[in-house]
C-alpha cells in the first residue's frame, strides 16, 4: 500500500478513535475545562495526530496509548463524582474574592490576580462598581461568579408581590419549511391548528424558515424572505381587551337596570371579572 494511501486511513482511522473517546469522556470535554481534563484534551490531541502521520510499523501502540489516557480520565471523573475530596483536589475549591464590597487581598494573590483582571472580569458581568459587590467568588474553573447588594439587584416581579406563572419550553414546530410533529405534539396542538395560524398570517409552510410556539400557544415564524415582515401574534392583547370589554358592559349592565336583583348579580359579576383580569393581566402583557 502506498504512503499517501496509508496516511488516509490512519487519519481516518484516528478522527474515528478520536470521536468515540471524546463522547466517553462526556460533555464537560467541550465546555469549560479543569486543568487537568485541559492536559488531557491537549495530549489525546497530540496522540492522536501521532497515530495518523506516524509511519512505524509499531503506530498501533499511539492508539494503546490513547486508550489508557481516556481510561485514566474516565477513572478520575469517576472519582471526582463520588468524593468531594477528590473534587477539591483535582479541581481546586471556589475562593472568595470580595465579600460585603470589600475586595479580598490575600485570595486575590492566591488567584496571581490583578484588581484590573478583577474589574474586567466585573464589566463582564455588567458591574462598574466593587462596592455594589455583596459577593463575588472565582469557581474553579477561572470563572467570576457575582451576587449583587439588595440595592443593586434588578427588580423582579417577586419584589413587586406579582405572581407569575411558570413558562414552559418553547417548542419549534417549522424548521426549514418542514413540520416538526412531536413539538407539535408536545404543546398538545396538531398540523390543522398550524395551517390556520399560518393562514391567518398569509404565509405557507414552505415560505417559513422557522416557527416556534411559546407557552401561551402564540406562533412566531421567520421566513427564508427577510424582506417580508410577519405581523406579530395579538391573541393575548386580544384577550385582555375582550375581558375589560365584558367587565364594561357588566358595570353598564347593572347602571342601566332597575331590577333590585339583576343590579346586584351585574355589580358581582363586573367585581369578580375584575378580580380575574387583576390575576391575569400579568400574563397577559409579557
Amino acid at each position: 500500500m502506498s504512503d499517501w494511501l496509508l496516511i488516509i486511513l490512519r487519519t481516518l482511522l484516528a478522527i474515528a478513535v478520536l470521536f468515540i473517546m471524546t463522547k466517553l469522556l462526556g460533555k464537560r470535554q467541550i465546555s469549560q475545562l479543569s486543568l487537568f481534563e485541559y492536559i488531557t484534551g491537549i495530549t489525546i490531541g497530540s496522540l492522536a495526530a501521532y497515530t495518523s502521520l506516524e509511519m512505524d510499523q509499531k503506530w498501533h501502540l499511539s492508539v494503546i496509548s490513547l486508550s489508557v489516557w481516556v481510561g485514566v480520565s474516565l477513572g478520575i471523573e469517576f472519582l471526582q463524582i463520588k468524593s468531594k475530596k477528590a473534587r477539591d483536589f483535582i479541581d481546586g475549591k471556589p475562593r472568595v474574592i470580595i465579600k460585603d464590597g470589600k475586595i479580598l487581598e490575600d485570595n486575590l494573590k492566591k488567584e496571581r490576580l490583578t484588581t484590573d483582571e478583577l474589574m474586567e472580569q466585573l464589566r463582564k458581568k455588567d458591574v462598574f462598581l466593587a462596592s455594589d459587590v455583596e459577593f463575588a467568588i472565582m469557581e474553579p474553573n477561572g470563572e467570576i461568579n457575582v451576587l449583587l447588594t439588595k440595592e443593586n439587584q434588578p427588580l423582579t416581579p417577586k419584589h413587586l408581590g406579582i405572581t407569575v406563572a411558570p413558562v414552559k419550553e418553547p417548542q419549534v414546530v417549522i424548521m426549514d419549511g418542514n413540520v416538526m410533529d412531536e413539538p407539535l405534539a408536545v404543546m398538545g396542538l396538531n398540523r390543522g391548528w398550524l395551517d390556520a395560524e399560518l393562514e391567518k398570517m398569509g404565509v405557507s409552510i414552505e415560505n417559513v424558515l422557522f416557527g416556534q410556539v411559546d407557552a401561551y400557544g402564540q406562533l412566531y415564524v421567520d421566513l427564508f424572505d427577510d424582506q417580508i415582515r410577519v405581523p406579530k401574534p395579538q391573541n393575548k392583547a386580544t384577550l385582555l381587551s375582550t375581558l375589560k370589554k365584558c367587565e364594561a358592559d357588566l358595570e353598564m349592565f347593572s347602571l342601566s337596570t332597575t331590577a333590585p336583583n339583576a343590579k346586584k348579580m351585574y355589580e358581582e359579576c363586573a367585581k369578580e371579572l375584575e378580580r380575574v383580569i387583576k390575576e391575569v393581566r400579568p400574563l397577559l402583557i409579557r
